[in-house]
Protein backbone atom coordinates (compact mmCIF):
# COMPACT_ATOMS: atom_id res chain seq x y z
CA UNK A 1 0.00 0.00 0.00
CA UNK A 2 1.31 3.42 -0.99
CA UNK A 3 0.93 6.17 1.59
CA UNK A 4 0.15 9.82 0.95
CA UNK A 5 3.14 11.57 2.56
CA UNK A 6 3.16 8.95 5.29
CA UNK A 7 -0.60 8.82 5.81
CA UNK A 8 -3.21 6.22 4.91
CA UNK A 9 -6.33 8.33 5.02
CA UNK A 10 -6.04 10.11 8.37
CA UNK A 11 -3.81 7.41 9.90
CA UNK A 12 -0.01 7.26 10.01
CA UNK A 13 2.49 10.12 10.17
CA UNK A 14 5.61 10.65 12.31
CA UNK A 15 4.81 11.75 15.85
CA UNK A 16 8.33 11.45 17.24
CA UNK A 17 10.99 13.51 19.08
CA UNK A 18 12.59 16.19 16.92
CA UNK A 19 15.95 14.39 17.04
CA UNK A 20 14.45 11.48 15.09
CA UNK A 21 13.01 13.51 12.22
CA UNK A 22 16.28 13.79 10.22
CA UNK A 23 17.08 10.08 10.47
CA UNK A 24 13.53 9.07 9.52
CA UNK A 25 13.78 11.34 6.50
CA UNK A 26 17.11 9.71 5.66
CA UNK A 27 15.58 6.23 5.91
CA UNK A 28 12.59 7.30 3.81
CA UNK A 29 14.85 8.76 1.11
CA UNK A 30 17.10 5.67 1.04
CA UNK A 31 14.08 3.37 0.88
CA UNK A 32 12.54 5.24 -2.06
CA UNK A 33 15.86 5.27 -3.93
CA UNK A 34 16.75 1.63 -3.25
CA UNK A 35 13.31 0.41 -4.35
CA UNK A 36 14.34 1.57 -7.83
CA UNK A 37 17.93 0.26 -7.60
CA UNK A 38 18.55 -2.90 -9.64
CA UNK A 39 21.52 -4.00 -7.50
CA UNK A 40 19.56 -3.70 -4.24
CA UNK A 41 16.57 -5.55 -5.68
CA UNK A 42 18.68 -8.37 -7.09
CA UNK A 43 20.49 -8.76 -3.75
CA UNK A 44 17.18 -8.80 -1.87
CA UNK A 45 15.61 -11.34 -4.22
CA UNK A 46 18.70 -13.55 -3.97
CA UNK A 47 18.52 -13.47 -0.16
CA UNK A 48 14.83 -14.40 -0.24
CA UNK A 49 15.53 -17.26 -2.64
CA UNK A 50 18.82 -18.70 -1.37
CA UNK A 51 18.73 -17.80 2.33
CA UNK A 52 15.10 -17.42 3.42
CA UNK A 53 13.69 -20.21 1.27
CA UNK A 54 11.17 -18.45 -0.94
CA UNK A 55 8.85 -19.08 -2.63
CA UNK A 56 6.78 -20.80 0.06
CA UNK A 57 4.21 -23.39 -1.04
CA UNK A 58 0.46 -23.37 -0.64
CA UNK A 59 -0.87 -26.54 0.99
CA UNK A 60 -4.40 -27.85 0.57
CA UNK A 61 -5.64 -28.78 4.07
CA UNK A 62 -7.70 -31.86 3.20
CA UNK A 63 -8.63 -32.94 6.74
CA UNK A 64 -9.55 -29.44 7.90
CA UNK A 65 -11.47 -28.82 4.68
CA UNK A 66 -13.57 -31.94 5.19
CA UNK A 67 -14.40 -30.93 8.75
CA UNK A 68 -15.31 -27.35 7.85
CA UNK A 69 -17.19 -28.01 4.62
CA UNK A 70 -15.04 -25.64 2.56
CA UNK A 71 -11.75 -25.83 0.66
CA UNK A 72 -8.98 -24.56 2.94
CA UNK A 73 -5.52 -23.65 1.68
CA UNK A 74 -2.54 -22.64 3.81
CA UNK A 75 0.13 -20.13 2.73
CA UNK A 76 3.16 -21.78 4.32
CA UNK A 77 5.24 -18.93 5.77
CA UNK A 78 6.05 -21.37 8.59
CA UNK A 79 8.47 -23.11 6.22
CA UNK A 80 10.73 -20.07 5.87
CA UNK A 81 14.16 -19.98 7.49
CA UNK A 82 13.75 -18.96 11.18
CA UNK A 83 10.15 -20.19 11.12
CA UNK A 84 7.96 -17.22 10.19
CA UNK A 85 7.24 -14.43 7.71
CA UNK A 86 9.40 -12.01 9.71
CA UNK A 87 12.56 -12.90 7.73
CA UNK A 88 11.15 -11.18 4.60
CA UNK A 89 11.22 -7.81 6.33
CA UNK A 90 14.42 -8.23 8.34
CA UNK A 91 16.45 -9.15 5.26
CA UNK A 92 15.05 -6.12 3.43
CA UNK A 93 15.70 -3.66 6.25
CA UNK A 94 19.14 -5.02 7.17
CA UNK A 95 20.19 -4.86 3.52
CA UNK A 96 18.88 -1.28 3.37
CA UNK A 97 20.86 -0.43 6.54
CA UNK A 98 24.01 -1.88 5.01
CA UNK A 99 23.55 0.22 1.87
CA UNK A 100 23.13 3.26 4.17
CA UNK A 101 26.45 2.48 5.88
CA UNK A 102 24.92 1.59 9.26
CA UNK A 103 26.90 -0.96 11.29
CA UNK A 104 24.56 -1.61 14.23
CA UNK A 105 21.02 -3.00 14.18
CA UNK A 106 18.50 -2.87 17.03
CA UNK A 107 15.08 -4.47 17.11
CA UNK A 108 12.23 -5.31 19.43
CA UNK A 109 10.53 -8.67 19.66
CA UNK A 110 7.50 -10.21 21.37
CA UNK A 111 7.12 -13.84 20.33
CA UNK A 112 10.79 -13.87 19.44
CA UNK A 113 10.30 -14.64 15.75
CA UNK A 114 11.18 -11.11 14.66
CA UNK A 115 14.19 -11.17 16.97
CA UNK A 116 15.44 -14.46 15.57
CA UNK A 117 14.87 -13.26 12.00
CA UNK A 118 16.74 -10.01 12.72
CA UNK A 119 19.62 -11.90 14.34
CA UNK A 120 19.83 -14.26 11.37
CA UNK A 121 19.80 -11.40 8.86
CA UNK A 122 22.51 -9.56 10.80
CA UNK A 123 24.67 -12.68 10.98
CA UNK A 124 24.28 -13.17 7.23
CA UNK A 125 25.10 -9.54 6.41
CA UNK A 126 27.82 -8.97 9.02
CA UNK A 127 25.98 -6.44 11.22
CA UNK A 128 26.04 -6.01 15.00
CA UNK A 129 22.66 -6.95 16.51
CA UNK A 130 20.93 -6.05 19.78
CA UNK A 131 17.37 -7.17 20.54
CA UNK A 132 15.04 -5.68 23.17
CA UNK A 133 12.57 -8.18 24.65
CA UNK A 134 10.16 -7.90 27.57
CA UNK A 135 10.97 -9.98 30.64
CA UNK A 136 7.64 -11.86 30.46
CA UNK A 137 8.15 -12.64 26.78
CA UNK A 138 11.68 -13.87 27.47
CA UNK A 139 10.26 -16.32 30.00
CA UNK A 140 7.51 -17.68 27.75
CA UNK A 141 9.66 -17.73 24.59
CA UNK A 142 12.90 -19.09 26.05
CA UNK A 143 13.84 -21.23 23.00
CA UNK A 144 13.82 -18.14 20.77
CA UNK A 145 15.97 -16.23 23.26
CA UNK A 146 18.59 -18.97 23.02
CA UNK A 147 18.35 -18.97 19.23
CA UNK A 148 18.99 -15.22 19.08
CA UNK A 149 22.04 -15.55 21.31
CA UNK A 150 23.35 -18.46 19.27
CA UNK A 151 23.06 -16.29 16.16
CA UNK A 152 25.31 -13.69 17.78
CA UNK A 153 22.71 -11.18 19.01
CA UNK A 154 22.67 -9.55 22.42
CA UNK A 155 19.21 -9.96 23.99
CA UNK A 156 18.36 -7.13 26.38
CA UNK A 157 15.66 -7.82 28.99
CA UNK A 158 13.08 -5.06 29.46
CA UNK A 159 11.79 -5.23 33.02
CA UNK A 160 9.57 -2.14 33.05
CA UNK A 161 5.81 -2.18 32.51
CA UNK A 162 4.22 -5.53 31.76
CA UNK A 163 7.43 -6.90 30.26
CA UNK A 164 5.86 -7.46 26.83
CA UNK A 165 6.10 -6.11 23.28
CA UNK A 166 4.97 -2.53 23.94
CA UNK A 167 7.68 -2.10 26.57
CA UNK A 168 10.34 -3.56 24.27
CA UNK A 169 9.35 -1.07 21.55
CA UNK A 170 9.62 1.81 24.07
CA UNK A 171 13.21 0.86 24.93
CA UNK A 172 14.20 0.31 21.30
CA UNK A 173 12.90 3.75 20.36
CA UNK A 174 14.91 5.36 23.18
CA UNK A 175 18.03 3.58 21.95
CA UNK A 176 17.35 4.74 18.40
CA UNK A 177 17.00 8.38 19.53
CA UNK A 178 20.35 8.16 21.36
CA UNK A 179 22.28 6.41 18.57
CA UNK A 180 20.80 7.58 15.28
CA UNK A 181 24.17 8.16 13.59
CA UNK A 182 25.35 4.54 13.78
CA UNK A 183 22.16 2.55 14.27
CA UNK A 184 19.20 1.37 12.22
CA UNK A 185 16.07 0.25 14.06
CA UNK A 186 14.44 -2.74 12.36
CA UNK A 187 10.77 -2.47 13.35
CA UNK A 188 9.08 -5.84 13.03
CA UNK A 189 5.58 -4.88 11.96
CA UNK A 190 3.64 -2.23 10.03
CA UNK A 191 3.71 0.07 13.06
CA UNK A 192 5.77 3.08 14.12
CA UNK A 193 6.46 6.37 12.35
CA UNK A 194 6.69 6.88 8.59
CA UNK A 195 8.32 5.31 6.60
CA UNK A 196 8.18 2.07 8.63
CA UNK A 197 4.56 0.98 7.96
CA UNK A 198 5.00 1.46 4.22
CA UNK A 199 8.51 -0.05 4.20
CA UNK A 200 7.55 -3.20 6.14
CA UNK A 201 4.50 -3.69 3.92
CA UNK A 202 6.73 -3.42 0.85
CA UNK A 203 9.09 -6.14 2.08
CA UNK A 204 6.15 -8.39 3.06
CA UNK A 205 4.13 -8.00 -0.15
CA UNK A 206 5.87 -11.08 -1.59
CA UNK A 207 3.49 -13.24 0.48
CA UNK A 208 0.40 -12.01 -1.34
CA UNK A 209 2.11 -11.86 -4.73
CA UNK A 210 3.04 -15.54 -4.52
CA UNK A 211 -0.45 -16.46 -3.33
CA UNK A 212 -2.20 -14.60 -6.13
CA UNK A 213 0.15 -16.11 -8.70
CA UNK A 214 -0.69 -19.59 -7.37
CA UNK A 215 -4.44 -19.13 -7.80
CA UNK A 216 -4.14 -17.24 -11.13
CA UNK A 217 -7.65 -16.22 -12.19
CA UNK A 218 -9.42 -18.70 -9.90
CA UNK A 219 -9.03 -16.62 -6.75
CA UNK A 220 -10.09 -17.68 -3.24
CA UNK A 221 -13.38 -16.38 -1.91
CA UNK A 222 -11.88 -15.42 1.45
CA UNK A 223 -8.37 -14.70 2.77
CA UNK A 224 -7.81 -14.88 6.53
CA UNK A 225 -4.81 -13.71 8.58
CA UNK A 226 -4.13 -12.97 12.25
CA UNK A 227 -3.35 -9.39 13.21
CA UNK A 228 -1.41 -7.79 16.04
CA UNK A 229 0.70 -5.01 14.58
CA UNK A 230 -0.33 -6.46 11.25
CA UNK A 231 2.63 -7.29 8.97
CA UNK A 232 1.62 -10.80 7.89
CA UNK A 233 -1.95 -9.66 7.21
CA UNK A 234 -0.84 -6.65 5.14
CA UNK A 235 1.65 -8.91 3.39
CA UNK A 236 -1.04 -11.19 2.04
CA UNK A 237 -3.94 -8.70 1.77
CA UNK A 238 -2.14 -6.26 -0.55
CA UNK A 239 -2.36 -8.59 -3.53
CA UNK A 240 -6.14 -8.90 -3.19
CA UNK A 241 -7.21 -5.33 -2.39
CA UNK A 242 -8.18 -4.70 -6.02
CA UNK A 243 -10.46 -7.75 -6.12
CA UNK A 244 -13.78 -8.72 -4.54
CA UNK A 245 -12.10 -11.34 -2.34
CA UNK A 246 -13.27 -11.08 1.29
CA UNK A 247 -10.38 -10.15 3.59
CA UNK A 248 -10.58 -11.16 7.26
CA UNK A 249 -8.13 -10.00 9.95
CA UNK A 250 -8.32 -11.81 13.29
CA UNK A 251 -7.37 -10.05 16.53
CA UNK A 252 -6.50 -11.60 19.89
CA UNK A 253 -9.62 -11.85 22.06
CA UNK A 254 -7.55 -13.06 25.00
CA UNK A 255 -9.48 -14.12 28.10
CA UNK A 256 -12.41 -11.68 27.97
CA UNK A 257 -13.48 -8.16 26.95
CA UNK A 258 -12.33 -6.77 30.31
CA UNK A 259 -9.52 -4.21 30.36
CA UNK A 260 -6.13 -5.91 30.30
CA UNK A 261 -7.50 -9.29 29.23
CA UNK A 262 -7.48 -8.90 25.44
CA UNK A 263 -5.68 -7.23 22.52
CA UNK A 264 -8.69 -6.21 20.40
CA UNK A 265 -7.35 -2.89 19.13
CA UNK A 266 -9.84 -2.52 16.27
CA UNK A 267 -12.74 -4.13 18.09
CA UNK A 268 -12.48 -2.19 21.36
CA UNK A 269 -9.94 0.58 20.71
CA UNK A 270 -10.06 4.19 19.58
CA UNK A 271 -7.97 6.70 17.65
CA UNK A 272 -4.70 7.67 19.31
CA UNK A 273 -0.92 7.88 19.02
CA UNK A 274 1.38 4.97 19.82
CA UNK A 275 5.07 4.59 19.00
CA UNK A 276 5.12 7.51 16.60
CA UNK A 277 2.01 6.77 14.58
CA UNK A 278 -1.61 8.01 14.67
CA UNK A 279 -3.69 4.85 14.52
CA UNK A 280 -6.15 2.72 16.48
CA UNK A 281 -5.01 2.01 20.04
CA UNK A 282 -6.31 0.58 23.29
CA UNK A 283 -6.39 3.52 25.71
CA UNK A 284 -8.37 4.94 28.61
CA UNK A 285 -10.39 8.18 28.62
CA UNK A 286 -7.21 10.14 29.40
CA UNK A 287 -5.38 8.71 26.39
CA UNK A 288 -3.13 6.43 28.46
CA UNK A 289 -2.26 3.13 26.78
CA UNK A 290 -3.96 0.17 28.44
CA UNK A 291 -2.41 -3.20 29.35
CA UNK A 292 -3.22 -6.05 26.99
CA UNK A 293 -3.19 -9.83 27.05
CA UNK A 294 -2.98 -12.70 24.59
CA UNK A 295 -1.72 -16.23 24.97
CA UNK A 296 0.18 -15.37 21.78
CA UNK A 297 3.17 -13.12 22.52
CA UNK A 298 3.20 -11.84 18.93
CA UNK A 299 -0.35 -10.45 19.18
CA UNK A 300 0.15 -8.95 22.67
CA UNK A 301 0.21 -5.30 21.46
CA UNK A 302 -2.15 -2.37 22.26
CA UNK A 303 -2.03 -0.83 18.78
CA UNK A 304 -2.22 -1.74 15.11
CA UNK A 305 -0.59 -0.54 11.89
CA UNK A 306 -2.12 2.59 10.31
CA UNK A 307 -2.87 0.69 7.10
CA UNK A 308 -5.17 -1.57 9.11
CA UNK A 309 -6.88 1.37 10.81
CA UNK A 310 -7.53 2.79 7.34
CA UNK A 311 -8.74 -0.53 5.91
CA UNK A 312 -11.12 -0.93 8.84
CA UNK A 313 -12.52 2.59 8.46
CA UNK A 314 -12.92 2.09 4.71
CA UNK A 315 -14.74 -1.21 5.23
CA UNK A 316 -12.44 -3.14 2.87
CA UNK A 317 -11.27 -5.56 5.58
CA UNK A 318 -13.39 -7.20 8.28
CA UNK A 319 -11.74 -7.43 11.71
CA UNK A 320 -12.89 -10.29 13.91
CA UNK A 321 -11.37 -11.95 16.94
CA UNK A 322 -10.66 -15.31 18.55
CA UNK A 323 -10.06 -15.88 22.26
CA UNK A 324 -7.25 -17.84 23.89
CA UNK A 325 -9.20 -21.08 24.21
CA UNK A 326 -10.31 -21.00 20.57
CA UNK A 327 -6.72 -20.36 19.44
CA UNK A 328 -5.39 -23.29 21.49
CA UNK A 329 -8.14 -25.51 20.09
CA UNK A 330 -7.12 -24.50 16.56
CA UNK A 331 -3.45 -25.10 17.43
CA UNK A 332 -4.29 -28.69 18.37
CA UNK A 333 -6.78 -29.22 15.53
CA UNK A 334 -4.39 -28.27 12.71
CA UNK A 335 -1.64 -30.36 14.30
CA UNK A 336 -3.86 -33.43 14.50
CA UNK A 337 -5.62 -33.02 11.14
CA UNK A 338 -2.76 -31.85 8.92
CA UNK A 339 0.50 -32.73 10.68
CA UNK A 340 1.38 -29.01 10.82
CA UNK A 341 2.02 -27.29 14.16
CA UNK A 342 1.05 -23.62 13.71
CA UNK A 343 2.26 -20.63 15.71
CA UNK A 344 -0.26 -19.42 18.28
CA UNK A 345 -0.49 -16.21 16.25
CA UNK A 346 -1.56 -18.12 13.12
CA UNK A 347 -3.84 -20.29 15.27
CA UNK A 348 -6.09 -17.25 15.71
CA UNK A 349 -6.71 -17.18 11.94
CA UNK A 350 -7.38 -20.93 11.90
CA UNK A 351 -9.63 -20.55 14.93
CA UNK A 352 -11.73 -17.91 13.17
CA UNK A 353 -12.29 -20.26 10.23
CA UNK A 354 -13.30 -23.09 12.58
CA UNK A 355 -15.72 -20.80 14.44
CA UNK A 356 -17.27 -19.49 11.21
CA UNK A 357 -17.31 -22.66 9.12
CA UNK A 358 -21.07 -22.42 8.55
CA UNK A 359 -20.64 -18.99 6.89
CA UNK A 360 -17.76 -20.32 4.79
CA UNK A 361 -19.49 -23.49 3.57
CA UNK A 362 -18.62 -24.24 -0.05
CA UNK A 363 -16.03 -21.44 -0.26
CA UNK A 364 -12.37 -21.50 -1.16
CA UNK A 365 -10.52 -20.12 1.87
CA UNK A 366 -6.85 -19.12 2.07
CA UNK A 367 -5.27 -18.85 5.53
CA UNK A 368 -1.91 -17.17 5.98
CA UNK A 369 0.04 -19.59 8.18
CA UNK A 370 2.47 -16.92 9.31
CA UNK A 371 4.70 -19.08 11.50
CA UNK A 372 5.37 -22.46 13.05
CA UNK A 373 4.47 -23.41 16.59
CA UNK A 374 7.48 -25.15 18.08
CA UNK A 375 8.18 -21.92 20.00
CA UNK A 376 4.74 -22.15 21.62
CA UNK A 377 4.79 -25.69 22.97
CA UNK A 378 5.49 -24.62 26.56
CA UNK A 379 2.81 -21.91 26.49
CA UNK A 380 0.21 -24.40 25.26
CA UNK A 381 1.31 -27.02 27.79
CA UNK A 382 0.93 -24.52 30.64
CA UNK A 383 -2.46 -23.36 29.35
CA UNK A 384 -3.78 -26.89 29.13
Amino acid sequence: MQSNNGFFGKYGGSFVPETLIPVLEQVAFAFEELKKDSLFNSQFEELLLRFAGRPTPITYAEGLSEECGCDIYLKREDLLHTGAHKINNTLGQCLLAKHMGKKRIIAETGAGQHGVATAAACAKLGLKCEIYMGKLDMERQRPNVERMRLLGAEVISVNEGAGTLKDAVNFALRDFVANVETTHYVIGSVVGPHPYPEMVAYFQKVIGEEARDFFKNDLPDTVVACVGGGSNAIGIFQAFLDTDVSLIAVEAGGKSDKMGEHARTIGLGDDGILHGSFTKVLSDKYGQILPVHSISAGLDYPGIGPQHAFLFESGRVFYGYVNDSQAVYAFKKLSEKEGIIPALESSHAIGWVLENKDKLAGQKVLINLSGRGDKDMESVREYL
